[in-house]
């Protein structure tokens, strides 16, 4: 799939899951067949070649990392858009203007991770000539997780940094209507042996696809400072959110530091909107509409390290292990790293031999090949 399987004692999240299997349990074998039913509902409305399966990488790399709100849970978002035409789905994204270690580009409203994938590969570019890469740009469409990006740049040694903006679904603090997205960031620098620091997170307290994550597995119950309903006014029910409410900014309500959240979600939206001349803030259109495009601003960095203090990765390992090491309050819960969550989870999921989902997100798969008309080549429980 194009991404490090790293192999380290980081513990695996317990319990049964069915994982979707291809008839065996070699360690590629599950991933394959995912990809080829990805592929094969792509192909259903007219996307095929490099770009679907750009898109496929993307979206299966974020549940092998365990972040299912933006894996193949979002495969219906990109079919309706395509199907709809609002997504280009030939193309290639243009250099609209470059200077130094700096570059605008026009996407082309192309699907967001062919965008994501040519910005970053020049970021890198010109980080290895400069020390320092930027790479901004326009009319770009949902690119999956942030993730991605910056791990392409961590591979090669440098520091990579990924961010985007997004449809508006997020009550600033104080205000009882939308006008933020929650604007992911990330950053990934490399360690040592393959270890890295990795912070792959929302501007929000959550992302809005755990919400819908959370209602699809039929929970009816989801903690504080997640969400808010129609008002503006902070719910517990996952329903209200996804039913004309939003998400409350990193932190909440203001009491408990949700200016933090929203000034974060507004420090994102001026390095990709507001500096990639795209749309921004309530003029993005909305979460599954497509009577316009998207027009996503997205900023991708890439930073040699080798330019500043020598030994950054040994000196960042040590940071790492020694955060680690701190004496735990629970023995059970030790102290962890960013990117730490997603090893053991990506561990895990090559000792069961494939990605792991639970029944309810396989039930929303298969609703959608019934819908296209692609065979699912299903399902062996793990456990019972």
């Amino acid at each position: 799939m194009g991404v490090t399987r790293l192999k380290r004692e980081f513990p695996a999240k317990n319990g049964s899951y069915p994982t979707l299997l291809g008839g065996s349990l070699e360690p590629m074998g599950s991933s394959q067949k995912l990809d080829c039913f990805v592929l094969e509902c792509l192909a259903k409305v007219g996307c095929v070649g490099e770009h679907a399966q750009q898109l496929a990488e993307t979206l299966l790399c974020s549940d092998y990392r365990g972040h299912y709100s933006h894996g193949i849970n979002r495969l219906h978002i990109y079919v309706h858009d395509l199907m709809m035409k609002s997504t280009a789905v030939t193309g290639t994204p243009q250099v609209i203007k470059s200077k130094g270690s700096t570059a605008w580009v026009d996407g082309n409203n192309l699907l967001g991770p062919v965008v994501g994938n040519f910005c970053m590969q020049l970021a890198v570019e010109k980080a290895k000539e400069f020390g320092i890469g930027w790479v901004v740009c326009r009319n770009s469409n949902h690119f999956g997780i942030a993730g991605w990006y910056a791990e392409y740049a961590c591979r090669q040694g440098l520091v990579g940094m990924a961010f985007t903006n997004t449809s508006p679904c997020v009550f600033p603090t104080g205000s009882r209507e939308k006008s933020l997205g929650s604007n992911p960031i990330c950053m990934a620098a490399p360690g040592m042996d393959g270890d890295s620091f990795f912070l792959d997170m929302a501007s929000t307290t959550v992302a809005y696809g755990k919400i819908e994550v959370a209602d699809r597995k039929g929970e009816t119950w989801i903690p504080s400072t997640w969400g808010a309903d129609k008002h503006g006014d902070e719910t517990h029910n996952p329903k209200e959110v996804l039913d004309g409410g939003g998400l409350q900014p990193l932190g909440g309500s203001e009491i408990t530091g949700g200016y933090k959240g929203t000034g974060l979600c507004m420090m994102v939206e001026v390095l990709c909107g507001i500096m990639g001349g795209s749309a921004f803030g309530k003029n993005i259109r909305q979460w599954q509409t497509t009577s316009k495009t998207a027009d996503l601003g997205q900023c991708f960095i890439a930073i040699d390290p080798e330019c500043f203090a020598p030994g950054f990765p040994l000196r960042l390992q040590e940071f790492c292990d020694e955060t680690r090491n701190l004496t735990p309050i629970n023995p059970a819960r030790p102290p962890q790293v960013p990117g730490d969550p997603e090893r053991a989870h990506m561990n895990m999921c090559d000792d069961l031999g494939g990605i792991v989902y639970k029944k309810k997100q396989l039930d929303h798969l298969k609703n959608l090949a019934d819908r296209l008309g692609v065979i699912m080549r299903l399902v062996e429980e793990n456990g019972h």
